[in-house]
């Protein structure tokens, strides 16, 4: 429920078929949301770009895949590069496993395979921003808890300090921002390294190994780093 003194959560759809975007929008809006509507790629990087000089950057990106102008993929890997923290969930027609694993290694949050339910949108919209705003939320030192001291660059399990590397920090670091996303070993290596030295997909898989090692010592049955077959790697906190 909204407050008069708190502006809705505002949902950028970038759709180019009219009735879907009128569709998805109406159901949004029903739900309390705030709605912008692009219907071409071309238009998607200017008005984010603009909307955040203004103040008035969205909660939220629905993007379709295919467009006109620049497509959906590209668009989200520039929008992951820009703006991190922005949550995107892909829309697509094409069911092919290889575009959907795409969408997630590009960067998105989540996607909707149409034709869709307009209530599975507005689901999957407010579970990426629970999602989102607890991954951003100040950590709390509780019994089962594994927190990061970003000052001291510690990772501490039921208090414990896991004793990490810098480079394994920064891996979970990253992860832990993006519980449940899908990283590629490409995206892990450009958190790792930041002068983009060449390493191999190798290195990652050593890093993390060494990673979920150090968890394991604390939380021998817990397995909070999964791997994604053919894809990457994720943070996946047990509920």
């Amino acid at each position: 429920m909204n407050h008069h003194d708190t502006p809705p959560d505002t949902i950028l759809i970038v759709e180019d078929e009219p009735k879907i975007a009128r569709l998805v929008a109406d159901y949004l809006e029903g739900n309390g949301f705030a709605t912008r509507h692009l219907d071409h790629g071309d238009a998607v990087l200017p008005w984010l770009e603009h909307a955040r000089e203004d103040n008035a950057a969205p909660d939220l990106v629905l993007l379709d895949l295919m467009l006109p102008g620049t497509d959906g993929l590209t668009l989200c890997r520039e929008i992951r590069q820009r703006w991190p923290r922005l949550p995107v969930i892909m829309l697509t027609a094409r069911v092919e496993e290889v575009d959907r694993l795409l969408g997630l290694e590009l960067g998105a949050d989540d996607y909707i395979c149409k034709p869709f339910s307009p209530r599975e949108v507005v689901a999957r919209v407010k579970a990426v921003l629970r999602r989102s705003r607890a991954a951003l939320a100040p950590a709390t030192t509780t019994g089962s808890d594994l927190v990061l001291d970003d000052d001291g660059w510690r990772a501490l399990a039921d208090g414990q300090d896991l004793g990490l590397t810098a480079v394994e920090f920064q891996l979970l670091r990253v992860m832990m921002h993006a519980p449940g996303r899908i990283f590629s070993r490409d995206q892990l290596m450009d958190h790792m390294y930041r002068d983009h030295r060449i390493v191999s997909e190798r290195t990652v898989d050593s890093h993390i190994k060494k990673l979920r090692k150090k968890i394991g010592e604390v939380w021998p049955e817990r397995e909070i780093i999964r791997s994604v077959y053919g894809v990457g790697y994720k943070y996946q906190p047990e509920e």
